[in-house]
């Protein structure tokens, strides 16, 4: 189930269970994961993309062995807020995985994540190459991050979490 929105997403979701952030890409899909109390976003690991069947299957394996109990997919809408090609292939890939799960989706806004993430690695002076294989799960961290500090927010004002 797609949930377009933080609130009703956040409303939804079982207490002390972990979400998992998404950064969907051509080539790759970087994976991030929260906390039990959902306050923390943890960079996790990048899947390689070969075909959605095995994407998926890659990623609901994931889900299944650290009991992930919701999706936020990175939303790489342009600068403008308007939407282009990528995000329409993030929205399908969404689509299709519905198909396949009961975990219910949302999108946080991703613009300017990777650059982000970029810098942050740069600041810890990590290698170009590291930063290569590093940089898709730690723009799925900031994406995620992004979304737990709404919903932490959502909370602290009396709104569901």
């Amino acid at each position: 189930m797609i949930i377009e929105n933080i609130p009703d997403f956040a409303a939804i979701l079982p207490p002390n269970r972990a979400i998992a952030g998404l950064d969907f890409g051509d080539k790759t899909i970087g994976v991030a994961i929260s906390d039990l109390r959902r306050s923390v976003a943890t960079p996790t690991e990048v899947i390689r993309r070969v075909k959605f069947t095995i994407d998926a299957a890659a990623l609901l394996e994931i889900c299944r062995q650290r009991d992930i109990r919701g999706l936020v997919l990175g939303l790489p809408l342009n600068m403008d807020g308007s939407e282009g090609p990528r995000v329409q292939a993030t929205r399908a890939f969404a689509r299709n995985l519905t198909r396949l799960t009961e975990l219910p989706i949302t999108y946080w806004d991703e613009r300017l994540s990777t650059v982000a993430a970029e810098r942050s690695l740069i600041e810890a002076d990590t290698s170009r190459k590291r930063r290569k294989e590093v940089i898709d799960q730690v723009a799925a961290g900031y994406i995620l991050q992004g979304a737990l500090d709404r919903m932490g927010h959502l909370a602290r004002n009396g709104e569901p979490s």
